[in-house]
């Protein structure tokens, strides 16, 4: 990936083939998980965070609390989730973002980022996966590691590209 850098009005960068195709089937997981019925879909950890409870110790004012947002909430992150799908070259190559656009990759890329978290139990002691270049060894949960990791860096350079037109030195 070549990181986001501002040209003008617009952020711009670059994604490879691999990366808009890891994209892309991360994007089909949110959107599998956002589109589930609720009443199918209680308990799961990830829709717990990424929906969470408006209230930990009184169930009646959460209950409420989700009547009131959830719709709300799934509605929002489908939105972003079709900008983020509409912007992502299917083969790889540039990515261009207008600020709205940015803020929807933020958006998303902050819910793929926590949905990979609760499923992989990543806490602030989690380290990166070593990096084998012979790709020898590698288990599945470090590779989904390196892909979470990765993903904190996308979201790193959207936010350095979009301080960079506030005046900020990113």
């Amino acid at each position: 990936m070549k990181p986001f850098r501002r040209k003008g009005e617009e952020l711009v960068g670059r994604l490879a083939d691999a990366e808009a195709d890891i994209v892309g089937l991360l994007l089909d997981q949110l959107e599998q998980l956002l589109a589930a019925d609720p009443a199918d879909s209680g308990g799961d950890p990830v829709l717990a965070r990424l929906l969470p409870s408006g209230h930990a110790t009184d169930p009646e004012l959460a209950a409420e609390f989700r009547d009131l947002t959830e719709a709300g909430l799934r509605s929002g992150k489908a939105d972003d989730l079709a900008t983020v799908r509409a912007t992502v070259p299917p083969d790889g190559g540039e990515v261009r973002l207008d600020a709205e656009q940015a803020r929807a990759w933020l958006r998303t890329t902050n819910d793929l980022r926590l949905a990979m978290g609760t499923r992989l139990g990543i806490t602030a002691e989690t380290e990166p996966p070593e990096i084998d270049a012979t790709g020898d060894g590698e288990d599945d949960e470090s590779s989904q590691l390196a892909v979470y990791y990765w993903l904190t860096a996308v979201q790193g350079s959207l936010i350095d590209a979009l301080a960079a037109g506030r005046g900020g030195r990113r």
